[in-house]
C-alpha cells in the first residue's frame, strides 16, 4: 500500500494521478471545472466559519445551563460517518463538508466548554497555538524550507500510525480493565508524548497541502476542492485537540 499523506482522509486514490481518469468521469475537463488553490482556500475557510459558528452554539447552550456531552458525542460521531462517506465518495463532498463542518463544530464547542469550564483561558490559548502552528507550517512549506520527500511522507506516515494505535489499545484496555494509558494524567511522560503527538499532527499540515498542491497541479475536478478542504480541516481539529490536552495537563501541575 502507498501512503499520499500522513492524513488518512487526503490518502484518498481520489488524489491520485494513476486514478485521475476515474475520479473525473471524463477525459476532458474544462478548466472552470478544475481544482484550483484559490478555490480550495476559500472553501477552507467557509468550513472553518460553519464550525466557528456551530462551536459558538453549544458554548453558549453549555454555559447556559445544557449538558453538552449529548451533542459533542453526536457531532463527533455524525462528523466521521460524513468522513468516511467522503472518504469512498469524494464526489459528494461539496455536500458532505458543510456537514461535517457543523456537526464536528458541535463535537469541537461541546469538549471546548468542558475545558473551558475546568481550566479557564484554556481554549483561547489553545486556538492561539493551533493557528500559529498552522501558518508556521504554510510559510515553511510555501518557502520550500520544509521539503515533502518520500522519505519525509513515509516517517510521518509511519509516526501517525503508531500513535492511532497506541491509542486505540489504550482506549480498549481502559475500557474494560484498571489499565492506566501513560498518556493520561499530568506526568512529565504525559506531557512528553501530548508534545511528541503535537509535533505528528503538525508535519501532518506539510503532507497535507502538498496533496492538495498535486491536485491542483494534476487538475483534479473542482468537487476535490471541497474533498482538499475537509482534509486539511481534520488536521487541523486534531491539532486544537491535543493543544487543548496538552494545556490542560500544563495547567492541572500549577
Amino acid at each position: 500500500m502507498e501512503f499520499k499523506s500522513k492524513n488518512p482522509f487526503l490518502n484518498n486514490k481520489s488524489f491520485s494521478a494513476t486514478s485521475k481518469d476515474q475520479v473525473h468521469q471524463a477525459i476532458f475537463i474544462d478548466y472552470n471545472q478544475e481544482m484550483t488553490l484559490s478555490g480550495t482556500i476559500n472553501k477552507t475557510l467557509l468550513l472553518f466559519m460553519l464550525l466557528t459558528a456551530s462551536a459558538m452554539v453549544i458554548w453558549w447552550m453549555t454555559f447556559n445551563g445544557m449538558n453538552p456531552m449529548v451533542p459533542a458525542f453526536g457531532g463527533a460521531i455524525v462528523g466521521l460517518v460524513l468522513v468516511v462517506i467522503s472518504a469512498f465518495k469524494p464526489q459528494y463532498s461539496p455536500y458532505l463538508a458543510p456537514g461535517y463542518a457543523l456537526f464536528e463544530g458541535l463535537f469541537i464547542g461541546g469538549i471546548s466548554a468542558i475545558f473551558e469550564a475546568k481550566y479557564p483561558g484554556i481554549v483561547i490559548q489553545a486556538v492561539g497555538a493551533t493557528f500559529v502552528t498552522f501558518i508556521v507550517c504554510l510559510g515553511l512549506y510555501k518557502f520550500k524550507i520544509v521539503k515533502v520527500t518520500e522519505q519525509f511522507k513515509s516517517v510521518v506516515v509511519a509516526a501517525t500510525l503508531a500513535i492511532a494505535t497506541y491509542y486505540l489499545i489504550s482506549w480498549v484496555f481502559s475500557m474494560f480493565t484498571s489499565f492506566q494509558p501513560v498518556h493520561y494524567g499530568n506526568s512529565m511522560m504525559s506531557i512528553g508524548i501530548s508534545v511528541f503527538v503535537i509535533i505528528i499532527a503538525a508535519l501532518n499540515l506539510f503532507l497535507d497541502f502538498d496533496r492538495i498542491e498535486k491536485g491542483v497541479q494534476e487538475k483534479m475536478p473542482k468537487y476535490m476542492e471541497w474533498f482538499g478542504a475537509m482534509g486539511l480541516m481534520i488536521t487541523l481539529v486534531w491539532l486544537y485537540i491535543e493543544f487543548l490536552r496538552l494545556l490542560s495537563k500544563l495547567s492541572s501541575k500549577d
